[in-house]
This record gives structure tokens, sequence and C-alpha cells, in this order.
């Protein structure tokens, strides 16, 4: 039998071939290019509250392995972008109106500030009428007059804490409620964002009886207590796995210890606060901490380097701390009013999202505070331990 393909011509057979290349390489870019449609896709329908930006970021890091990449521009940008040392925007000072609170048992001392204070600076105001969280504001950088700082300090006698899962942080889980439950907002009076992701933590968490994400010795680490309690730990230092601790969330190393910040925050030698240079990114940060009598202090801002932030926290009169996350839109403090369901209000005014957030389905686990209904342990013995 004649072999007619064989009989083409060579510029017909050199042709042919070309058709089979284009079409072979057509076939790969449109494969290509349906593995980040897709992901990307799913990325941004997974369910829970995230803004579109903070979803493609995520994507770039989980499913195109770009981590690398969004780091160094992270890196550049937050980099590049000092505070002024100037007067703070007078749209984000926040406007320190206290509540007719009953205070029950300790309250905050006035903090000390730099230069000429402004209206409100340093001074503590109730944040419900309870008296069980105070806020203030305070600018810590001596270099930058414009940079603004709040924090919180949450009387832990009054108060119990909760990690609650987001659906897709510390593990995925699609089905999580992953918002304040329905019987907690009656008495809610905070919450608060967590940590970094789990893949760049450098640590692990554990909820009630469940290891989600393995434990690291060394990593800062905040433990509830079975009694709703909260303390800042060096874990397999200050903290182990016993029948008292119902969760773990950890994040990093510790930043302040045992009253000091910790040393090396300006080199980050050996990648202990995340990746190598993003200590120095002027960007949101937040933290938590223990003061000496074992309540819970929160601290955040914009434009702040990881030193600048454990500066703050030490003003703020924490002695163990550790950070949160960092960045727009990983930044969350919001107080709310038990009793007054409309009351809702951001730590400071120019943090971004909503004052309402975690009310909805969230991507990331965050903390509630919710007012005691029972007896309990007083937080300072366990605090003054480690």
């Amino acid at each position: 039998m004649t072999d007619t393909v064989g009989m083409r011509p060579p510029k017909a057979r050199r042709a042919g071939r070309a058709r089979r290349v284009r079409r072979f390489v057509g076939v790969a870019l449109l494969l290509a290019l349906i593995y980040p449609a897709v992901t990307y896709a799913q990325a941004l329908t997974y369910p829970g509250n995230a803004t579109v930006a903070v979803r493609t970021v995520d994507w770039l890091r989980d499913s195109m392995g770009a981590g690398a990449l969004v780091d160094a521009v992270e890196n550049w940008w937050y980099g590049r972008h000092a505070p002024a040392n100037t007067q703070p925007a007078a749209n984000t000072v926040p406007h320190q109106l206290a509540h007719q609170a009953k205070p029950v048992g300790s309250r905050p001392a006035k903090l000390a500030t730099h230069g000429v204070p402004l209206r409100g600076e340093g001074a503590w105001v109730p944040a419900d009428s309870q008296g069980a969280v105070y806020t203030t504001f305070f600018r810590p950088d001596t270099q930058h007059a414009s940079v603004l700082a709040g924090a919180a300090w949450i009387n832990q006698d009054l108060v119990t804490t909760q990690l609650v899962p987001g659906t897709r942080e510390p593990v995925p889980n699609r089905s999580a409620p992953a918002r304040v439950p329905a019987s907690d907002r009656s008495r809610l009076v905070a919450v608060f964002n967590s940590g970094f992701k789990m893949v760049d933590a450098n640590g692990g968490a554990y909820l009630n009886g469940q290891t989600l994400v393995p434990l690291r010795n060394g990593a800062a680490s905040l433990v509830i207590h079975r009694d709703g309690t909260v303390s800042i730990a060096q874990w397999g230092r200050d903290a182990h796995l016993t029948n008292d601790v119902v969760a773990v969330r950890q994040n990093l190393d510790l930043i302040v210890d045992h009253g000091h910040v910790v040393s090396g925050l300006d080199v980050n030698r050996d990648a202990r606060w995340g990746s190598s240079r993003s200590q120095f990114q002027y960007t949101w940060r937040s933290g938590i901490g223990t003061d000496s009598a074992g309540h819970l202090i929160y601290v955040a801002g914009n434009q702040l380097t990881l030193a600048t932030l454990a500066e703050a926290m030490s003003q703020a009169g924490i002695v163990h701390g550790m950070q949160l996350d960092i960045h727009s839109d990983m930044v969350a403090f919001n107080t709310y009013d038990p009793g007054h369901s409309s009351f809702a209000r951001k730590l400071l005014p120019a943090i971004p999202g909503p004052a309402d957030r975690y009310l909805s389905t969230d991507l990331r686990d965050f903390f509630t505070v919710t007012l005691r209904s029972g007896p309990h342990t007083s937080a300072g013995a366990r605090s003054m331990s480690h």
C-alpha cells in the first residue's frame, strides 16, 4: 500500500508538523491557564468574610507558590513609606467616649506619654457599661509623631475568652460557623484578630482536646485555661499541655518577655518573627499580652515596625507579649456593650473593616471576650508564675 504521507512534499510535511506543534502548545497553554483560573475562582468564592485583595494575596501564596514574590513586594512597599514626624491626622484620633461604667476591682493607670499629649492621650476610658474593657490611644514612636497606637485593657476577673476557628484558619473547614456564637452575643464585650496564617506562624493550634496544627516548643502562645482566663507564654517553658488548657494559638516568638522588649527584633535573626525583612515594614500590626496583674492588653496601630510594636506593648504595661497578625484587613479589635447590640466601636477609627466584623462568618480564626456568668479563678497568680 502506498504511504501517501511519505510521498508529500517536504514543505507540506513541515507545515503539518508546525500545525501539530501549534496545536500542542495551544492545548498546553489552555491547561496551564485552567488551573490558575479554577483555583482563583475557588479563592474568591470560599465561604467567609475577606476582601478581594486578601483573597488574591492568599491565592498567590497558597496556590501559585508566589510567597517569596509577595514578601518581596510587601517589604519594598511598606519599607519605603515611613510615617511623617507630624501631628496625627484628625480623623485618625479616637473620640474617647466613656460609658457610665460600674468598675469592679482593678482599673488601669494612666499611660505616660511623649511630649505634649493630645486630648485624651494615655487616659483609659471604659468601653462598656460594666467596666470590663478600657481603651486608650497614645503615640509610641518618638521619631514619627504621626503614628498612633490603640490599646485595650481587659479585666480577666470579669470576662472569659474563647478561640473561634475560621473557615480557612487554623485549618480549612468550609462548614465552620466561624462567627460569634449567638448564645454569646448578649454578653459580648470585645472581639479581636488572631495570628498569622498557620503556614507562616511557625507554631500550632489546639482547641478543645484536638491538636489542629502541632504545637512548637519555644513558640509564643496565647493559652486559654479552663476558667476562661488567658496567659501569654513561651510554650514548653511557661506552659504545657495539661487538663487545664482548652485552647492554644501560637504565633512566632515572644516580643516582650518578663517585662522587657526581646532583643534582636531589629535584625530578626533566624527569621524568628516572620520573613527576613518583615520586621522593618511600616504597616498595621497587632499584639497581645498580660500585665503584672494578669489582665489582658491588646495593642494595635498603623505604620508600626516590629520593634515599635514591642515598645508600644511595653509602654501599655505588657510584661509577656506576642505579635498577632499584621497588614491592612488583618487587624481588628471591636468593642460592644452588652444589652446595647447597636453599639459597636473600633479601637482606632482608621482600622480597616467594619465594627461588626466576626458577627458573620470569617475566613480567619479570632477571639471573643464575654462577660462571666459565674464564679471564676483570678488570672493574676497564673500570670505571675511565668
